[in-house]
């Protein structure tokens, strides 16, 4: 029997990477931009870019019969000794995704380059330590967010960080416990790497917790790997393309979803960053009705 998918968004479409950055679309025009493009679910994004404050963040919501889907945030695990420092910064977003009804946090490795200058932070490569660091780190990060906030962690794989490759991936869910870490399959950034979601998604259904829709346009991907371009620039170089012009076919993806056993979400995270304000609004009215098609 086919699950239930549903469509939604993020900040991230309409170029929002930061809190507070004047390139970017203020809030309140985002949300009514959300509306207007017809979606009814969207994630919390950059904490701090929309109101932290519960009752305000609902009243915002509410005033645009807008819902949560989950809310978003980086974490640096891949050094022994991080998690409590990690912690102090992911329980207050947990503690908001709970207060607006939302039960899924997506956890993001930090990247080794800057996602602003791309300049490169540290080793490209963790040791035999780091990456035990990062698992174990992981899973006592969600165990802590499902048993405090009943938020459940999905691991975000992406561009520039430690976890891009599918072997990547693969070898991330072998080494985690599904009862506190599962994975936001981002479309995308997997297909950044080459990897295919379809066949993640075959091979562990059961660790699939959450969506994120994106295409990328495959041949600048492989220009990047190739000339070793920062995400943040193939970002300004338009990688993340509208679909459903790009890779992998989100229909057949959205297909593959809807017959996995869980219920899940699917959100629309293209990213944009920066971008004039007047662009986001058409291309996500338009792949709105894509993706709504798909189903």
């Amino acid at each position: 029997m086919a699950n239930d998918v549903v469509i939604g968004t993020a900040p991230d479409s309409w170029g929002i990477w930061f809190a507070s950055d004047p390139q970017q679309t203020p809030a309140e025009r985002f949300l009514d931009e959300v509306v207007q493009a017809g979606y009814e679910w969207i994630e919390i994004g950059a904490f701090g870019y929309l109101p932290t404050d519960p009752a305000q963040l609902r009243h915002e919501l509410d005033s645009r019969q807008l819902r949560v889907s989950g809310g978003t945030t980086f974490a640096r695990l891949q050094h022994p000794g991080t998690v409590d420092d990690v912690w102090e910064q992911v329980a207050p977003i947990a503690s908001l995704t709970a207060a607006m009804g939302a039960e899924h946090l997506v956890v993001i490795p930090d990247l080794w380059r800057d996602d602003l200058t791309g300049n490169e932070k540290e080793s490209r490569l963790l040791t035999a330590e780091q990456w035990t660091a990062l698992t174990q780190g992981h899973d006592e990060l969600g165990r802590r967010m499902l048993e405090e906030y009943g938020v459940h962690s999905q691991f975000h794989s992406h561009a520039d960080s430690h976890v891009g490759y599918q072997a990547d991936v693969e070898r991330f869910l072998e080494s985690t416990d599904p009862r506190y870490v599962n994975l936001c399959l981002d479309t995308g950034h997997i297909a950044y790497f080459g990897g295919n979601s379809v066949e993640l998604m075959g091979k562990y259904p059961d660790r699939i917790g959450y969506l994120h829709l994106k295409q990328v346009n495959a041949e600048l991907a492989a220009r990047a790997h190739a000339e070793d371009i920062s995400f943040s620039q193939t970002v300004r170089m338009d990688i993340m393309v509208e679909p459903p012009s790009g890779v992998p076919d989100l229909a057949e993806v959205l297909q593959v979803a809807k017959n996995l056993p869980q219920d899940l979400f699917a959100i629309v995270e293209q990213d944009m960053y920066p971008c004039s304000p007047d662009r986001p609004l058409p291309v996500a009215r338009r792949t709105y009705t894509y993706l709504s098609s798909c189903l």
